[in-house]
């Protein structure tokens, strides 16, 4: 078998892939109109930006920092930091003006427990982050860009000789759970990912790859900027902001480029859907993987897509619910390629009390939310990894169908978390990496419940969050995707559900929903909540991927902190 290739012979081959990166959207572009940059001046211009690191001081096995938007700018400067032997810690974006201070803190804590030995920052987040006494030096992101002043040209760069263990990413996670982590990525972990990936994806040399998922998010940054940067395959590159203002867009870019595989977390194809109904005029035929991962993915709401999405051509069989997770780089599990939804109907009472997944077949619509759960089957393992669904406590492994937490091995794992000694050790058990997720097999494809911390005991059921959460995100005034369930102590030390839902209604709409929720949160988990909040829209606290932070919620709601209507 042949020696795997570094990240760094990888970019140099694929420099010379007859391709390259078309940017779209108003906020990559000059005037709005696409522009090309091949592999080929991609790998130039990062070969320049590398040596201007080497000419800083900086030398391979460090860590630079990046704060900016999606740009061709940074893109660059990532390529850059990764043939010059550097790892990249590219920043989370402010989700909401609101919180800038919150932004700055964590933006600093990242950047100092990171160790950065500098910090680039985009021109338009300069006047955002001012450096404190302690930090490394920081410089504009255009300060190391070929042109400026004192950059080298690229032949200056010194090539690093290949090292396994040296770090080329290291992924702050969004905190979803817990308070964000860096998660290092050797080079030896994200090679191995990315040629897992492909091979399960079955991607290539004529793919062509479209995203405008955010560079500081795994899926986004390894997915659909990594994988298409070291293959040399077609990449149409948008920003998070031009999908979010339009999310048609999305769809108009796949169709104007023919875009074969693309990808977004559940909330973005429940936008994609309502757009889909006003469009005209585009052609989705071309698109073959349609991948929902990041977020648990909701069949209803593929389902919806879908029907809006055939009648341009898209066929069902191109969805592609998928697993992934920092922790492994990317790419955990996929199912075949050109399946599409598959689903795994099971129990709902059973699940909860027994956790076990028993097949069941409901004829009433209505009783179906009560009665059953629609799971997604998310595929096999990736090449070179291993899974198992153990018990949490015992770590013995469960049967087919059993309910426990899954655990992964394999060649793409990380070896922990950056400078944290106790969270790594907490993170692996005998080899294998716990992931905090309960799941289950069938006929070897991973089906995943829901998070072990997230879970709420109600009169000896295991209740999933996510079932309340999207009953009631289908209430009526309700803002869908929107909705936090969490469980309390209550009397006698049992767990009681509070629910925390965003509405737009008026003040005289607020008990009539109020009263909506209630009802339907005592038909899904079978006792009435002990509170039901209305809050304003855009209030509830999610990470910088958009994901809804529960536990952060349930801290706000002891606090009284929630911003009610």
């Amino acid at each position: 078998m042949a020696p795997q290739l570094s990240t760094i012979e990888r970019l140099e081959r694929a420099a010379d892939a007859p391709s390259g990166i078309h940017f779209v959207g108003a906020s990559v572009t000059t005037d709005g109109q696409p522009s090309f940059v091949s592999w080929r001046q991609l790998h130039d211009e990062a070969r320049a930006v590398g040596a201007a690191l080497q000419a800083r001081g900086l030398v391979p096995g460090d860590h630079v920092a990046i704060l900016g938007p999606t740009s061709r700018g940074l893109i660059t400067a990532i390529r850059g930091c990764w043939l010059a032997g550097i790892a990249s810690m590219v920043l989370p974006l402010p989700m909401r003006m609101g919180s800038l201070e919150a932004f700055v803190a964590s933006t600093r804590a990242r950047i100092r427990h990171g160790d950065a030995k500098l910090v680039l920052i985009d021109d338009l987040l300069a006047a955002f982050y001012e450096p404190a006494p302690g930090d490394p030096p920081t410089l504009p992101l255009g300060a190391v860009l070929p042109g400026a002043p004192g950059v080298p040209s690229g032949d200056r760069l010194e090539l690093p000789p290949p090292d396994p263990e040296r770090l080329v990413v290291l992924q702050y996670t969004s905190g979803s759970t817990s308070e964000p982590k860096g998660v290092m990525i050797p080079d030896r972990v994200l090679s191995a990912n990315i040629d897992a990936c492909c091979e399960a994806a079955g991607l290539a040399p004529d793919d062509v790859m479209v995203s405008w998922l955010p560079l500081y998010h795994d899926m986004g940054l390894i997915g659909f900027l990594a994988i298409p940067m070291t293959k040399g395959v077609p990449l149409v590159q948008a920003a998070p902001q031009d999908f979010l203002a339009h999310p048609g867009n999305w769809m108009q870019w796949i169709s104007d480029h023919r875009g074969t595989a693309t990808a977004g977390p559940n909330f973005a194809w429940v936008l994609v859907t309502r757009a889909l109904r006003r469009m005209r005029d585009i052609d989705l035929s071309s698109l073959s993987i349609a991948l929902s991962g990041a977020e648990p993915v909701d069949p209803k709401a593929v389902e919806e897509f879908v029907a809006a999405a055939e009648p341009f051509g898209f066929r069902a069989g191109s969805v592609f619910p998928a697993f992934g997770m920092a922790e492994v780089a990317i790419g955990g599990s996929f199912p075949p390629r050109g399946r599409g939804l598959v689903c795994d109907t099971v129990d709902r009472i059973v699940l909860e009390r027994d956790r076990v997944a028993k097949p069941i077949e409901v004829e009433d619509p209505d009783d179906f939310a009560l009665t059953a759960r629609r799971l997604p089957l998310l595929g096999k393992p990736v090449p070179g990894l291993e899974m198992r669904v153990v018990d949490p406590d015992t770590f013995e492994e469960r049967p087919e169908r059993h309910v426990g937490e899954l655990v992964i091995r394999g060649t793409s794992v990380t070896p922990g978390y950056y400078k944290r000694p106790d969270a790594t050790a907490e993170l692996f058990h005998d080899g294998w990496l716990r992931t905090g997720d309960l799941a289950y097999f069938v006929n070897g494809e991973l089906v995943l419940c829901g998070r072990i911390k997230d879970v709420i005991i109600v009169g000896g059921r295991n209740v999933f969050p996510e079932d309340i959460e999207r009953a009631v995100g289908e209430i009526e005034g309700v803002r869908a995707g929107n909705v936090i369930a969490f469980g309390m102590e209550g009397y006698k030390g049992k767990e009681s559900v509070v629910v925390v839902a965003e509405t737009k209604v008026g003040p005289d709409q607020v008990e009539a929903l109020r009263q909506a929720i209630h009802h339907r949160t005592l038909e899904v988990c079978g006792l009435p909540p002990r509170d039901v909040m209305l809050v304003a829209p855009s209030t509830l606290p999610k990470t910088s991927s958009g994901k809804l932070q529960r536990a952060k919620c349930r801290e706000l709601y002891l606090e009284e902190q929630l911003d009610l209507v």
